[in-house]
C-alpha cells in the first residue's frame, strides 16, 4: 500500500490532536527519521495580514530610523561588536546557491546572492558605523514591513545528573522508537508525519507519537533510559520546550546547555490562551510570568492545564557547550538574532529594527541591527521574535514583549 494516502490521514489526525482515533494500517519499513529542523519558540499564531507588502522607505523614515538606533541597547558596546554575528549568517549564505530566490513578496524579490552583498556590506562598514551610522542610508535601500516583535530566551533549570529527592521529572533525549517521514503536500512544502510503530491484531501498525499527557502523566517513555537530566521543577521543563533550548544548573555545581533536538508531531497549542478563555488571566494579561504565576499557584491543576498542549520536545546536549543555536545550525546572538517566517524574512536577511520593550520588563526599546537566524513552526507572517539570551532582564522581556513594531529589510543600492 502507499504510504502517502494513509501517511496524510494520519498527519491530519495527528494534527487534530485525534490520536485515539487513529486508524489502523499496514506500517512501512521503519526508515532513519531525517534530520528535524529546530523550531523557535512556539507562540499562538498572531492575528494579521497574511501577505506583507515591502514598501519603499522615505528618507526622513530612514533618517529618524538612523537616529533612533542604539548598539547599547542591543548589548553591544560599538557597531563593531556585530562582527561575530555577520559571520555566521555570512557563513550560512555561503552554503546557499547565489542565484536562488530567497524573497518573493509583493514589492520584494531578492536573491540570496542580494542577501549576502549586503551582509558583506555591512561587514565592511563596521569600523566606520560608529561615527558615522549615515553610511546606513547611503549604502542600503530601506524596505518597510510593519511587524509584531514578541521574545523568546535561554531558561536556567536547576536540575540533577541522576534521579534525587526534589529532582523527578525528567527531560528526555530524542526516543528511538519515534519515526519521521516527509510526506508530499498540495502546494508547496512538504509535510512531516511523526509516528511509531506498534503490534496490533493484524500486524504491524502506525500510531501518531504519545502526546504529553502520555508521557509526562502516563509514564509513556519511563525507564526506557532517555533521561538527560532530572529538573526540580515541572514547570521549568514546560518553558524549557516553549523555549527550545536552556541551561541546567546542576546540584555538583557544574552546568550544561541542552539544545533542541526533536518534537512529537503534536500540534502546539497555548495554554496562556486556554487561560484567557477559562477567565483565569485577562485578555491583555496573559504573557509567561503571569502563566508561571498561575501554574505555581494552582499545583493541583498545573500538570492538567499543561496537558492540553499535547506538543512535546526532546532536546540533545550542547557539544562543548555551544550556545542555542538557531535553524541555521550556528549560534544565536543575544538582541540580535531574530526568528522570523522564512518566507517573509528569510535565513540571511538583515533588518533594522525598532521592537518595543513594555515598563513591566525595564521599558526602553531596543532599536538597532538584526540578523534573521532562526525560525519556527509559529512564526508566522509579520511576526518577529527577538532573542533575548539568558538571565533576569532576557527572561523579564520575552515574557513581556507582545506588541507591533517596524523593520525594515536592508538590501544594497545598485551604485
Amino acid at each position: 500500500m502507499s504510504l502517502r494516502a494513509p501517511g496524510a490521514l494520519v498527519l491530519a489526525l495527528i494534527l487534530s490532536g485525534c490520536a485515539s482515533r487513529a486508524p489502523e494500517m499496514p506500517a512501512p519499513a521503519p526508515e532513519a527519521p531525517p534530520a528535524v529542523q529546530a523550531p523557535a519558540p512556539a507562540r499562538p499564531a498572531l492575528s494579521l495580514p497574511p501577505l506583507p507588502a515591502y514598501t519603499e522607505v522615505s528618507p526622513d523614515e530612514i533618517r529618524a530610523a538612523i537616529a533612533a538606533m542604539d548598539p547599547r541597547s542591543q548589548g553591544l558596546s560599538s557597531w563593531n561588536d556585530l562582527a561575530p554575528a555577520l559571520a555566521q549568517s555570512l557563513s550560512y549564505m555561503a552554503t546557499r546557491p547565489a542565484d536562488g530566490v530567497a524573497l518573493d513578496r509583493p514589492g520584494a524579490r531578492v536573491t540570496n546572492a542580494e542577501f549576502t552583498a549586503a551582509l558583506r556590506q555591512l561587514s565592511d562598514l563596521l569600523p566606520a558605523l560608529d561615527a558615522n551610522p549615515g553610511l546606513l542610508a547611503e549604502r542600503f535601500r530601506w524596505l518597510r514591513v510593519d511587524t509584531a516583535w514578541t521574545g523568546y530566551y535561554e531558561p536556567v533549570l536547576r536540575a540533577s545528573r541522576r534521579p534525587a529527592p526534589g529532582y523527578n521529572h525528567p527531560i528526555y533525549r530524542t526516543p528511538v522508537d519515534m519515526h519521521v517521514t516527509e510526506l508530499a503536500a498540495s502546494g508547496s512544502g512538504k509535510q512531516r508525519m511523526t509516528y511509531r510503530v506498534v503490534n496490533g491484531p493484524k500486524g504491524r501498525v502506525l500510531r501518531p507519537y504519545y502526546d504529553r499527557a502520555e508521557i509526562d502523566t502516563g509514564g509513556a517513555l519511563r525507564g526506557k533510559g532517555l533521561e538527560l537530566a532530572w529538573a526540580a521543577d515541572p514547570v521549568d521543563v514546560y518553558i524549557l520546550q516553549v523555549q527550545g533550548s536552556g541551561r541546567l544548573s546542576f546540584t555538583d555545581g557544574g552546568e550544561a546547555r541542552v539544545l533542541y533536538a526533536a518534537q512529537n508531531g503534536r500540534p502546539y497549542v497555548s495554554i496562556g490562551r486556554i487561560l484567557k478563555e477559562r477567565g483565569e488571566l485577562p485578555p491583555d494579561g496573559v504573557n509567561m510570568p503571569a502563566i508561571r504565576q498561575w501554574l505555581e499557584s494552582h499545583p493541583g491543576q498545573a500538570q492538567a492545564l499543561m496537558n492540553t498542549n499535547p506538543s512535546y520536545v526532546f532536546f540533545r546536549l550542547a557539544e562543548g557547550g555551544m550556545g542555542p543555536l538557531g535553524c541555521m545550525g550556528r549560534p544565536l546572538t543575544p538582541w540580535v538574532s531574530l526568528a522570523t517566517d522564512r518566507s517573509v524574512l528569510p535565513s540571511g536577511a538583515l533588518v533594522a529594527f525598532s521592537a518595543p520593550v513594555p515598563q513591566t520588563a525595564g521599558g526602553g526599546a531596543v532599536i538597532g541591527l538584526g540578523l534573521a537566524q532562526d525560525t519556527g513552526g509559529a512564526i508566522k507572517g509579520y511576526r518577529i521574535d527577538l532573542f533575548c539570551g539568558a538571565g533576569e532582564r532576557a527572561a523579564a522581556v520575552a515574557g513581556h514583549l507582545d506588541a507591533p513594531g517596524p523593520a525594515w529589510l536592508l538590501l544594497p543600492r545598485n551604485r
